[in-house]
């Protein structure tokens, strides 16, 4: 069972040898376990956030670093290092998970959603269940160019370049994605709030 990794090195961010370990995991087993080790906690995290289940984010984190590892030839050093290919991986896995089964919501996951919202505005101690029920309903709703660029930026907490290269587009397509999946977000809150409205 997947863990979050509690205590990370201290060069985290922009650690001077990531790149020769990137390198190095190509071919060695042991160097992708130090990858491993490294971003567990922030994949974990950003699925959990998305998801809203500690099951659903084990297993986004699992499939996550297997396609990674499966994948790593196919890796190519860009503007924001290794983390946003692999933010990527777990956003396309995150959707996928979406797609195959219905998920249990977690209240941490929903209060992350509510700051999608009203980023400005919403009081994460009094979040209401229903709203953020609405909220995960309308995200999931979207295409899945917009869930990822919404959950890559907001999520993720990557910056706007890692986001970008993530998606594998520059800073101003991203912008502009960004702004047409909020729109469209806020639409499907929208119809989902009229169509409570119209229930008995």
């Amino acid at each position: 069972m997947l863990t979050p990794v509690q205590d990370r090195p201290a060069s985290f961010d922009q650690p001077a040898d990531e790149r020769d370990l990137v390198e190095r995991a190509r071919v060695d087993e042991e160097a992708f376990a130090e990858l491993y080790r490294r971003y567990l906690d922030r994949i974990y995290t950003f699925a959990w956030r998305r998801t809203g289940s500690v099951e659903a984010a084990q297993d986004v984190c699992s499939a996550t670093f297997e396609a990674a590892f499966r994948s790593l030839d196919t890796f190519r050093w860009g503007e924001g290092g290794f983390a946003p290919w692999l933010f990527k991986i777990a956003a396309n896995q995150t959707v996928g998970h979406h797609r195959r089964e219905a998920r249990p919501r977690s209240e941490r996951g929903q209060r992350a959603l509510a700051r999608l919202h009203q980023p400005t505005t919403v009081d994460e101690h009094r979040v209401d269940d229903t709203a953020n029920d609405q909220l995960r309903a309308a995200l999931d709703r979207l295409s899945p160019r917009y869930q990822r660029a919404i959950t890559l930026r907001h999520l993720a907490d990557l910056d706007p370049t890692e986001a970008a290269d993530a998606m594998g587009i520059s800073r101003p397509i991203l912008a502009v994605v960004l702004s047409r999946a909020m729109k469209a977000l806020r639409r499907e809150l929208e119809r989902l709030t009229e169509q409570d409205g119209d229930q008995p």
